[in-house]
């Protein structure tokens, strides 16, 4: 599965090949541009579905693993994060110092408020978020909120 393919799909592509890779799924977390410009592309280059209009509690199975998926506004309407089994993939809605903007189209700091305390409720403490920016970070080491 490609997560977020906004920025340059040659190396993109590149990394699938040297990995020997076969992409199921082309999954965005958000629609700015910097998370799917090249998802169209990566799609088609690799037979890829592109997965659209996920919904909370989905379930989205990549080999032996499986990932459901979580609505949470406040970057935007439309956010989601993929929780899988350790791991969270937040797109822009936490790095490990703060949180994604909400003065863009769509964004909303209720819905980002709501969604950090959610957050806080349900990702474990030793879970690996994967942002949609920088360094990947555990959980408990978040000091955004």
């Amino acid at each position: 599965m490609v997560v977020d393919p906004g920025g340059d799909a040659k190396a993109i592509l590149e990394e699938i090949e040297s990995t020997k890779g076969k992409v199921k799924y082309v999954v965005c977390t958000h629609q700015h541009p910097d998370h799917n410009l090249k998802a169209k592309k990566v799609a088609k280059e690799t037979g890829g579905e592109i997965l659209k209009n996920l919904q909370e509690e989905d379930k989205i199975e990549v080999g032996e693993g499986k990932m459901e998926v979580l609505r949470m506004s406040g970057h935007t309407k439309e956010d989601i994060c993929l929780l899988g089994d350790g791991f969270v993939v937040s797109g822009d809605l936490i790095f490990i110092d703060g949180h994604g903007r909400t003065d863009l189209p769509g964004g909303s700091e209720e819905g980002m408020k709501s969604t950090l305390g959610r957050m806080v409720q349900e990702i474990y403490p030793e879970t690996v978020v994967y942002p949609g920016h920088g360094e990947p970070f555990l959980m408990k080491e978040w000091r955004g909120y």
